[in-house]
């Protein structure tokens, strides 16, 4: 009886999986999660798919994600444990107070947006417990989901060159995807790995050619946002390095002497790309935006209105888009959305400032630089978006490894 319980424990232990293929099945599964968060956030627009994907498809697409990662994020993390964090704490405040707006009697549209946010954010606290790892394994399985965004654009671009562009501007077209969109996940893509090259995480090969490849596709979308954000986030995160690393310094003489020699031979060439055909009213206006802007500070409201917002929208008014996370948060979440994005973002900074310098930190500061840059003509921290879930895998960043909190790895 001794020998068959003895050879039934063996056949058990040898059944097993390894620790190392249990942490392999896992991580595999928490990158799972995290892309099918980004296709959750990934926008549709009808008719402009080479595939002629209906509407009603590709919003069944989008939108089928998230309940899809929820239930994988729980098969990932079944006894529901997460990490106490300041961050999560005030993007759940956003929930708070879009309910506390569906009081008042609003419509489906909002109801089911609310719905959404509070199941986005639930996915983020499910995965709470893999912040902080030295494998980055978040980031790394960011620019491997952005990395297969921008590879659709480029296949787009190769089946149907006159087709990707509109108004002169790339797009996605095998899955539609805007122009400001694939701006902002070619800027983020170069900018991540800008900075890992920067604290030695990747090779110079790979960095050169993620950074030939996306800088073609941003500057082929001509958007001005995104290059604005990608340099600040990068000024931002390589002066937190200035000190620590060497080539950190060789790689700012190096930008500031190319410059330097661009400004003085393609300064025309870079004004027109910048003008993109418009006039100086234009210009000023940010392309219709200010005017946008107007009338959402105008719009007459009540006081309850005013400090808690009408509830969540698709970030428009009266048709046209608002263009600005901080309006749009006014509009949706009142002065109490705008104050806690604020705090978020002021909260990751303070908490930046205190942490060593490490390529984490490096990344942080990059990634909410460019939001904060990028948040003055896009929207993003309001609603379930790429921008907040770039501000979440800064703040993850910026969490302590478990191992120095509980003895454990995550």
């Amino acid at each position: 009886m001794t020998a068959s319980v003895a050879a039934l424990r063996s056949r058990r232990e040898l059944s097993r999986p390894a620790p190392e293929e249990l942490d392999r099945r896992v991580r595999r599964r928490v990158g799972i999660v995290w892309g099918l968060l980004v296709l959750d956030v990934l926008t549709y627009a009808p008719g402009v798919s080479i595939l002629a994907i209906p509407s009603k498809v590709g919003q069944v697409i989008t939108q089928g994600a998230l309940p899809v990662a929820l239930v994988l994020a729980l098969t990932v993390n079944r006894r529901v444990l997460v990490r106490p964090n300041v961050s999560l704490c005030l993007v759940s405040l956003l929930v708070a107070d879009a309910l506390l707006t569906d009081t008042q009697g609003q419509h489906f549209g909002t109801l089911y947006r609310t719905f959404r946010l509070a199941e986005f954010i639930a996915v983020l606290w499910l995965l709470s417990p893999w912040w902080g790892r030295r494998d980055l394994l978040l980031v790394r399985s960011h620019l491997i989901t952005m990395s297969a965004v921008l590879g659709s654009v480029l296949l787009g671009l190769l089946v149907s060159p006159k087709r990707a562009f509109i108004n002169g501007r790339l797009c996605g077209i095998i899955w539609p995807i805007a122009q400001t969109q694939v701006a902002h996940y070619a800027a983020v893509t170069i900018g991540l790995v800008v900075v890992l090259w920067l604290c030695g995480r990747v090779s110079g090969r790979i960095a050169l050619l993620v950074v030939a490849v996306g800088g073609a596709i941003l500057l082929l979308t001509h958007t001005r946002t995104a290059l604005i954000a990608l340099v600040a986030g990068l000024l931002v995160a390589g002066l937190s390095l200035f000190a620590a690393e060497a080539r950190v310094r060789k790689f700012f003489t190096a930008v500031a002497v190319a410059v330097s020699i661009g400004v003085m031979t393609f300064a025309s060439a870079a004004a027109t790309w910048l003008e993109r055909g418009q006039n100086s009213q234009e210009l000023g206006g940010l392309t219709g935006r200010t005017n946008v802007w107007a009338l959402v500070v105008s719009f007459p409201r009540d006081k309850f209105q005013e400090i808690f917002g009408f509830g969540l929208s698709n970030d428009s008014f009266e048709g046209l888009a608002i263009d600005s996370n901080w309006l749009a948060s006014y509009q949706a979440q009142g002065l109490f959305g705008v104050v806690v994005c604020g705090a978020l973002l002021v909260f990751l900074f303070v908490n930046a400032y205190f942490q060593p310098r490490t390529v984490q930190r490096a990344l942080a500061l990059f990634l909410v630089t460019y939001c904060l840059a990028a948040s003055f003509t896009e929207v993003g921290f309001t609603g379930a978006s790429p921008y907040l879930l770039e501000v979440i895998l800064a703040a993850s960043l910026l969490a302590p490894p478990l191992e120095q909190r509980s003895g454990r790895r995550a």
